[in-house]
């Protein structure tokens, strides 16, 4: 299994960032994807979730109506549309699967937002 993210970089507040995760080694469409971010000082946090199919998402609360989860099987790849960036969204951004009792990591996109 081999997570790969990519798309972070430097916003400023309130501009965007499309991160992507690519995704291999698995049957990508059977699971669900997740994606999660550690900000510095501070624990790993869930940030959106998709299920396999993608007909289903799940959103932390402060991320509700700016960040968007989508996935593309055909391409074994999940994005994470990020809206209107804060300050306080700066954090490494993780893609995740569990798959069976394991789960799984890419090694973190940075995403900053600074003026």
């Amino acid at each position: 299994v081999q997570l790969v993210e990519s798309g972070g970089g430097l916003a400023q507040p309130g501009g965007s960032l499309r991160l992507s995760c690519a995704a291999s080694g698995f049957t990508f469409s059977n699971y669900g994807m997740s994606w999660y971010r550690r900000a510095p000082g501070k624990e790993r946090e869930l940030v959106a979730s998709i299920s396999g199919a993608g007909g289903f998402t799940n959103y932390a609360d402060s991320m509700k109506g700016r960040f968007t989860i989508s996935r593309d099987n055909a391409k074994n790849t999940v994005y994470l549309q990020m809206n209107s960036l804060k300050p306080e969204d700066t954090a490494v951004y993780y893609c995740n699967a569990w798959i069976g009792t394991r789960g799984y990591w890419g090694q973190g996109t940075q995403v900053t937002v600074s003026s």
